[in-house]
């Protein structure tokens, strides 16, 4: 498999991956343009703009957007995250240059009309009312809040009802205006691909833009604390996280690893000493996020009003447990589960441009498969300790809790009980 990279003269980036042997293709056009993109009165548009991606064009109406891609067989989305906008498809391979003419019809002549603006807006705000529903879905943009107060970073992605209510036209020709410029785009595909032809095809497209004069982000800091809501629900939800390594930290595959081993799967310590052993409660896992600049180690649970004192407290003698050591085999298969999450993962052509779009936007380049599995190797029971040891002497927690939570130790209780 052959990655191509080609920058135009404007700074758009196309980068492709041809993989032998398949018969369809995955195209994508990714923006540095998300949550932390925008101011506070700003924030939410950058997902509102992702809904108003398919609702027509200056020579297509929504249906007939609908209709184009549906017609060959394909499938087109979008997501929105902190740090960019995707929009992407997937089609059979003589279809790779409608699916790209259409993703940029959709990026360069949107219409904005009145009438759809009111229609997403709606469609959003149900959206919201439906997370803040979901206590397992609201405690994370609480934790997310804690982490990161007063910050672009800590802003929830979907935005507060008061900002959708109150975004018009011009607000989103205003940050497509500033954002959507081809020095901050990346046009990535991969499967049955002809790099050349789509080069050829991105330079028709948006050969045209301008680059833009956006100032770099606001850098991250960490700070942590405590968001508690009591309320009277059948389960007390957990949510914890101490700040890690960004993507430019070599340390980011140790952390990986050991949230693998830590609460990762069945095999994982928590898993078995939460669960499995003491019944307390029936989710619970951690994960490893990662941005450009920081990212998190989160961990989070959902139990019952008299367990979650327990339960809290459990995650931090377990965190300080493995700040003192974990075996090689623990090591061993929290590599095996990363490398195969990964390799597995990469038989996908959208997974395989997104890893393209992502690395470049990161790294400004593509580092091999090897390479990658070269550093999950690396790790070892070693780093994995030291990962942990680094979270549990950190000093700064952020909790979120939701529920009847009047048991659970707060951020500062648990701090101290992790430095004893």
């Amino acid at each position: 498999m052959t990655v191509r990279i080609d920058t135009l003269s404007n700074g758009l980036t196309v980068v492709t991956e041809n993989m032998p042997g398949l018969q369809s293709a995955a195209i994508g056009v990714w923006v540095r343009a998300g949550a932390r993109h925008e101011s506070a009165s700003e924030n939410g548009i950058a997902h509102f703009l992702e809904h108003m991606a398919f609702k027509g064009t200056t020579s297509r109406s929504a249906l007939e957007i609908a209709e184009t891609i549906e017609d060959v067989g394909g499938y087109m989305n979008a997501y929105t995250s902190r740090e960019m906008t995707a929009y992407y498809a997937r089609v059979l391979k003589e279809d790779a240059g409608l699916a790209l003419n259409l993703i940029g019809d959709i990026l360069t002549n949107p219409v904005f009309a009145e009438d759809e603006i009111a229609t997403e807006r709606g469609v959003i705000l149900q959206e919201i009312g439906q997370v803040h529903d979901t206590p397992d879905d609201v405690i994370f943009d609480w934790l997310q809040e804690v982490s990161y107060p007063g910050q672009a970073m800590g802003r929830s992605i979907l935005g507060p009802a008061e900002n959708v209510k109150g975004f018009g036209r011009e607000h989103l020709i205003s940050f497509t205006g500033a954002h959507y410029r081809p020095d901050r785009m990346i046009v990535s595909a991969a499967g049955a691909v002809d790099h050349d032809a789509l080069l050829a095809q991105a330079e028709a497209i948006f050969g045209r833009l301008t680059p833009s004069t956006v100032q770099a982000v606001e850098p991250a800091k960490f700070v942590g604390g405590e968001r508690r809501m009591v309320k009277d629900l059948e389960q007390a939800h957990l949510a914890l996280s101490w700040e890690t390594d960004g993507w430019t930290s070599d340390r980011m595959y140790a952390m990986q690893a050991f949230s693998s081993l830590f609460g990762g799967g069945m095999s994982s310590r928590l898993f078995q000493e939460a669960r499995e052993k003491r019944g307390l409660c029936y989710t619970i896992f951690s994960q490893a996020g990662v941005h450009e600049d920081t990212g998190a180690f989160t961990v989070y649970a959902g139990t019952s009003g008299e367990d979650v004192g327990g339960l809290t407290e459990l995650v931090a003698d377990e965190l300080r447990r493995a700040a003192d050591g974990v075996t090689e085999a623990e090591a061993t298969r929290a590599r095996a589960q990363l490398k195969a999450g990964m390799l597995m993962g990469l038989e996908s052509p959208f997974s395989r441009c997104e890893r393209l779009a992502r690395a470049l936007m990161v790294w400004g380049r593509v580092p091999t498969v090897e390479e990658t599995v070269a550093k999950i190797d690396a790790v070892d029971a070693a780093a994995c300790a030291d990962a942990a040891r680094r979270l549990a002497e950190s000093g700064s927690i952020a909790m979120a809790l939701y529920g009847p939570v009047e048991g659970a130790p707060s951020a500062e209780a648990l701090t101290k009980r992790l430095a004893a």
